[in-house]
């Protein structure tokens, strides 16, 4: 992500593992659909739709839903689970679409872009005039243990890699509605909340994880150096987090509603 071009993410995704270990991340966004609110004829883009859970689920408003991810491996797991529905491959920091939306529907997805401004323009582009704009997404603080400790591995080892900045994008409140603002945004709610996070699998839980979504952050080095780089991580986190026989990513999510 660093020093490229604006881009949700590298089409690496492992999509089976994102199903199978990593349920929470539309598991836990499904309470914004109570925000959304989607009615029946609504027209909905889900941005960032992943393999396209939450976009059934909004379909079964009776809203039109079109899904969006720059993973192409997402997108065919997307439109194999639901045939039924418009799954795209597109870049969120770049894209145009035949239509205007109601509603524009976010979940952890936009901390992958660092170009929050190019993401905004789309958004806004997408958007009829008064529709909606809902995300959750990391926010200040999010894994920050992680981070650090990936971090300091990465300086302190000999690998054969010069060290690169994690790929994320973790505003604050106050930066995120500015921006927001800046483009015509009427910002009607923002907050940011810890929510630690359990992974599902109690022993190799952190394992998957970090393998799930450091992939841009370790595409360069080789398959023994990551696996060393997760063992060090895992065994330098364990004391901050894994508890109760199970491991927790320390997530600081910002949640916004904004209209155009």
């Amino acid at each position: 992500m660093d020093n490229q071009s604006p881009k949700m993410l590298s089409d690496e995704w492992n999509s089976t593992l994102y199903q199978e270990k990593h349920q929470f991340v539309w598991q836990y966004g499904a309470d914004l659909l109570d925000l959304l609110n989607p009615q029946q004829g609504d027209r909905i883009l889900d941005l960032g739709c992943g393999t396209g859970q939450l976009s059934q689920k909004i379909s079964e408003s009776g809203a039109k839903v079109v899904g969006i991810d720059s993973s192409a491996e997402m997108i065919a797991q997307a439109r194999l689970n639901y045939p039924n529905l418009d799954f795209r491959v597109a870049d969120a920091a770049n894209f145009s679409l035949e239509m205007q939306f109601d509603s524009v529907f976010s979940n952890a997805t936009l901390h992958w872009i660092k170009s929050p401004q190019a993401v905004i323009t789309s958004i806004k582009n997408a958007l009829k005039p008064g529709g909606l704009f809902l995300a959750e997404f990391g926010g200040k603080g999010n894994i920050e243990s992680i981070t650090t400790t990936i971090t300091s591995i990465l300086k302190e080892s000999n690998y054969s890699q010069v060290p690169i900045d994690h790929p994320w994008y973790f505003p604050s409140m106050e930066e995120y509605v500015v921006l927001l603002e800046e483009q015509d945004f009427r910002v009607n709610y923002a907050t940011l909340f810890e929510r630690p996070t359990p992974l599902t699998d109690e022993t190799l839980g952190m394992q998957n994880w970090l393998k799930m979504f450091t992939q841009n952050w370790l595409t360069n080095f080789s398959e023994p150096e990551k696996q060393d780089i997760y063992q060090k991580a895992e065994d330098k986190l364990k004391p901050l987090l894994y508890r109760e026989n199970t491991w927790f990513a320390d997530y600081v999510r910002l949640r916004i509603m904004a209209y155009r």
